[in-house]
């Protein structure tokens, strides 16, 4: 007998969901390729968002996902934390699947980056014009919203946009 599919039909109450995980986040899962041994490796990073609601983040030169990220663009953010109580795996999660570019100092869109990141992360005003410092901004190819057990959906770019207030 044929397998059920597990992914439900993304709809609005997903993708609620989605943006929710994505404009709530100050940290986040990253995920690149170590361009010495082609291995995966995460680590934690401080998560913004766009002007357009798009995952951006501030990373150090110095970081050995930096590196990786100018390697290889493609990467992976996960999103979510479980709650107090409960089994983790029944609170949401989210992964994205994505691309790295970078926006460094002298960039036409640094200037307005920056300045929407501060009003986001006042504390990073200690660190954000570091030279070693730039902007990595995110371009979500896809993903999967895991809304807690038996409901998981797949999450294109689009469904990320929108209302994020």
């Amino acid at each position: 007998m044929p397998q059920k599919d597990p992914i439900r039909p993304t709809n609005d109450d997903a993708r609620n969901l989605a943006r929710g995980l994505l404009r709530d986040a100050t940290y986040g899962a990253l995920a690149v390729l170590d361009p010495q041994t082609g291995a995966p490796s995460v680590t934690r990073v401080a998560i913004g968002t766009t002007l357009h609601g798009m995952p951006v983040s501030l990373i150090s030169r110095l970081a050995t996902h930096f590196s990786a990220l100018e390697a290889d663009q493609r990467c992976s953010l996960l999103f979510g934390e479980p709650g107090p109580k409960g089994d983790p795996l029944t609170h949401p999660r989210m992964t994205l699947h994505c691309d790295a570019g970078f926006i460094h100092t002298g960039m036409p869109a640094h200037d307005s980056l920056r300045a929407h990141y501060l009003a986001t992360h006042p504390k990073s005003k200690l660190y954000i014009d570091f030279p070693d410092f730039s902007f990595v901004r995110f371009t979500v190819n896809g993903g999967l919203l895991n809304g807690g057990f038996g409901k998981a959906f797949k999450i294109a770019s689009n469904d990320l946009r929108g209302s994020l207030g």
